[in-house]
C-alpha cells in the first residue's frame, strides 16, 4: 500500500502537470480529475491522497470533481475506460501502472498525465525525472529492485525452501526481469519457478500449480491485478501453508 508520504510527493507532480495548481485556483471555477487505478474510491491511498489535494485547495464538492468510473479498474476494462476518460476530457488524469498509462499515452498527447508507474524513463513515458517533456509527470516506483529484496528476505526467512515461486503478472512482468530474479535465487542455491497470471481468475489454479511443482515459499511480484487480489492470494497461501512475500504497492 502506498504511504501517505508517497502521496505528497505524487501532489508535487500534480502540481506540476495539472493547470493552475501551481497557482491560484479559478474563484468559482469546477476543476475535473479523472483517476484509473486498481483501488477502491475507499481505499487508505486514494483517501490520503484526496486528504492531500484538499489541503492544497482542491475539494472535492466545492471545486473539485471526480469523473466516475475509474476506481477498482482492471487491465481488460482499460481498452474501454481510456477513450472513455478522455472523451470527459478532465483537467488532469491520475493513472496507476504501466500498463494503463501507455494506454493513456497513445490516447492523448494534451491532457495531462500524473502517473505512479515502474520507470518513468524507461519506460519512454519522460525524458528524464528533472525535465519530463510530453504531458506525463508523476513518480517511479522501482518496484523491480524491491521484488529482489523481496526474494532475498524470503530465501533468508525459508531456509529449507529449495524452491520458491516468483507470482508475476503477465500484463507487467519483463523477462529481464524475471530472469535477474531467477539468476539471484540460483546464485543462492534456490530454483525459481515463475507462475504467470494475467487475470485475478487465473491465480487460484497458479497458486494450486506452485504447490503441486513442490514450490515452499512464494514471492508475489508488484502489479496493479495483484495488488488489487492480494487478499486471495494472501488467504490461499495461509490455506496452503506457503510463506509468502506480497507486494504492497502496485506499479
Amino acid at each position: 500500500m502506498m504511504k501517505r508520504r508517497e502521496f505528497i510527493t505524487l501532489l508535487g507532480g500534480a502540481a506540476a502537470a495539472w493547470p493552475l495548481a501551481a497557482r491560484a485556483q479559478q474563484p468559482g471555477r469546477t476543476y475535473r480529475l479523472g483517476i484509473v487505478v486498481p483501488a477502491a474510491r475507499d481505499d487508505p491511498a486514494i483517501v490520503a491522497f484526496l486528504d492531500e489535494l484538499r489541503v492544497h485547495g482542491f475539494v472535492e464538492g466545492q471545486n473539485l470533481e471526480i469523473v466516475p468510473g475509474g476506481f477498482q479498474a482492471r487491465n481488460e476494462q482499460i481498452a474501454e475506460l481510456v477513450p472513455a476518460m478522455v472523451k470527459a476530457a478532465p483537467d488532469a488524469i491520475l493513472s496507476g501502472g504501466d500498463f494503463t498509462t501507455r494506454a493513456f499515452q497513445k490516447a492523448t498527447q494534451t491532457i495531462p498525465l500524473v502517473v505512479m508507474t515502474e520507470d518513468m524513463v524507461a519506460a519512454g513515458f519522460a525524458a528524464s525525472l528533472a525535465r519530463p517533456g510530453g504531458n506525463i509527470t508523476g513518480m517511479s516506483l522501482m518496484s523491480p529492485d524491491l521484488d529482489g529484496k523481496r526474494q532475498d528476505i524470503l530465501i533468508e526467512a525459508a531456509p529449507g525452501a529449495r524452491r520458491i515461486a516468483a507470482v508475476a503478472d503477465s500484463n507487467v512482468a519483463s523477462l529481464r526481469h524475471l530472469q535477474a530474479l531467477s539468476d539471484a535465487a540460483q546464485a543462492r542455491g534456490t530454483e525459481l519457478l515463475v507462475m504467470r497470471a494475467a487475470k485475478g481468475d487465473a491465480l487460484m489454479p497458479a497458486l494450486n500449480e506452485a504447490s503441486a511443482q513442490g514450490v515452499r515459499a512464494l514471492n508475489v511480484l508488484s502489479s496493479p491485478m495483484l495488488f488489487r487480489n492480494r487478499h486471495i492470494i494472501i488467504e490461499r497461501a495461509a490455506e496452503l501453508r506457503l510463506p509468502a512475500s506480497v507486494a504492497l504497492v502496485s506499479r
